[in-house]
């Protein structure tokens, strides 16, 4: 499943008629670890790849955040959830998507928490891989990764050229002549079974390509394309021995056939994604994936809400697929309640501040995030992340 563009679209969903004098900010819920925390960019080039939206780009190119303890923040800047370039192109791409007010939000001013560049803390952390919803950047997951990573993890988000809707790249290239590639989907990839294929293969891909780079950054290379530098110690700081996976929608379809495939990855978290291959069209339930299918001898947690958004067909799919995964001890399932399924992202805290300065309605809001008050969501959420992976993928 993916999400935003490729499962209900921006139709239909209104804008209350309120309106402030001046831009809102929107604000992220602060992390909740003792650590402060680092971010840098990495710029990752996979010449073994060609890139499977644009015939034209002869290697696949991800670019990634990491998300890390810092030894000390002293002199480097917040972050922004979104650099003003991106956060240009989200107002005009994802806002129409996801049905939010098309002005009187300033998406550039929301800050992030952790500071750019800092210096790691030397010690060994497990890392998490994050794969946003379908359609959706990486940054949109940018609240949850700053928990994770204040508790103790080096979190690593993922966006994927082509796929997601916005992607800035550090220069241009021969190949590509814009420092940017947008979404090539106009509808819900699951609605034609090649393209779905596609999309979740190539996440796989990525994911797996990611894990190799951050290797070679461990064995102290740097493996950023521009040859940009690297905060001090980031290499040190990472534990591949103890690797999790987690994803939004496709991306939780991601993370679950990554871990499957891929025995560095030691347990997975899937936020609502589906598990089967979209239905061919015959009336017969679509494939399921081989993880449903066969189960894996490592964990796997299920985190649904009772108010996921589709067709019937669709919520038919999704119990379907779950339930065969269910069917192996390997897999638990847990359900956050008076919830919707963007509350896995960033927006469960920000659709109700844009509710409560008038910019969105009560049934916006009930479509995105559910009505689940955000000082209850994202904690739960949060909550039920962390403690999985501090079980499964445990800090030492």
């Amino acid at each position: 499943m993916a999400a935003g563009l490729l499962l209900m679209g921006g139709g239909g969903v209104a804008r209350a008629q309120a309106r402030p004098a001046d831009d809102v900010t929107v604000r992220l819920p602060a992390p909740t670890g003792p650590h402060r925390i680092g971010v840098t960019t990495l710029w990752l080039v996979d010449r073994s790849r060609r890139d499977p939206w644009d015939a034209t780009i002869p290697v696949r190119e991800v670019v990634v955040s990491v998300l890390y303890p810092a030894r000390t923040v002293r002199g480097c800047p917040v972050a922004p959830q979104m650099t003003g370039s991106a956060a240009a192109m989200f107002n005009d791409i994802d806002v129409r998507i996801h049905g939010l007010p098309p002005s009187g939000v300033d998406w550039a001013a929301t800050a992030s928490h952790a500071h750019t560049g800092a210096p790691a803390h030397p010690a060994r952390r497990p890392v998490l891989l994050y794969s946003p919803g379908g359609g959706d950047p990486r940054t949109l997951g940018t609240g949850l990764a700053e928990d994770l990573a204040s508790h103790g993890h080096v979190v690593v988000t993922v966006d994927h050229p082509g796929d997601t809707s916005e992607v800035w790249f550090p220069t241009t290239t021969a190949y590509r002549d814009k420092p940017y590639r947008t979404t090539v989907f106009r509808d819900d990839p699951r609605k034609d079974p090649r393209l779905a294929r596609t999309m979740i293969d190539t996440r796989i891909a990525d994911l797996r390509f990611v894990l190799g780079r951050l290797a070679a950054l461990a064995a102290g290379h740097n493996p950023d394309a521009a040859g940009r530098a690297l905060p001090a110690h980031l290499g040190r700081a990472l534990d591949l021995r103890r690797v999790g996976c987690y994803g939004h929608s496709a991306g939780g379809t991601a993370a679950a056939e990554a871990m499957y495939e891929d025995r560095r990855i030691a347990a997975a978290v899937n936020l609502e994604g589906y598990l089967n291959h979209p239905p061919d069209g015959t009336g017969r339930e679509g494939e399921l994936y081989p993880v449903a299918r066969h189960g894996v001898d490592r964990p796997l947690l299920l985190l649904g809400t009772d108010g996921f958004i589709g067709k019937e067909e669709a919520r038919k799919e999704l119990e379907s697929s779950w339930s065969a995964m269910l069917a192996h001890p390997c897999a638990r399932r847990r359900r956050i309640d008076h919830a919707a399924h963007w509350v896995f992202t960033d927006y469960a805290a920000m659709v109700p501040q844009l509710q409560a300065a008038g910019l969105m309605t009560a049934d916006a809001r009930r479509a995105l995030v559910g009505t689940l008050d955000p000082a209850v969501s994202v904690p739960t959420v949060r909550h039920h992340v962390r403690s999985f992976f501090a079980r499964h993928v445990p800090r030492r």
